[in-house]
């Protein structure tokens, strides 16, 4: 338990920061979902437009360091080479 004045700021602003971090995670989530839907449906220009949408929200979450660099550019590769692969 948080005893003085600043480890209770603490508490709080680590609070704060889980609830934007999860928010964030879960929107990444999200757009990814959208995309892997896409690409169990068979549709390539749905798969496309999710990956253009999912692009930037992946990226700006390693930004945030919601996730590893990294980990979002090989999100990101493998996803672009499966929709290629659909569409292709």
């Amino acid at each position: 338990m948080a005893n003085t004045a600043s480890a209770k700021k603490a508490v709080r602003k680590i609070a704060r920061r889980t609830a934007v971090n999860r928010s964030r995670r879960s929107q990444m989530r999200t757009f990814l979902r959208k995309v892997e839907e896409a690409l169990t449906s068979g549709d390539g220009a749905a798969a496309k437009t999710a990956l253009a949408s999912a692009e930037p929200i992946v990226m700006r979450a390693a930004q945030k360091g919601i996730v590893h660099k990294n980990t979002a550019s090989r999100r990101i590769a493998r996803l672009t080479k499966r929709v290629k692969s659909l569409a292709g």
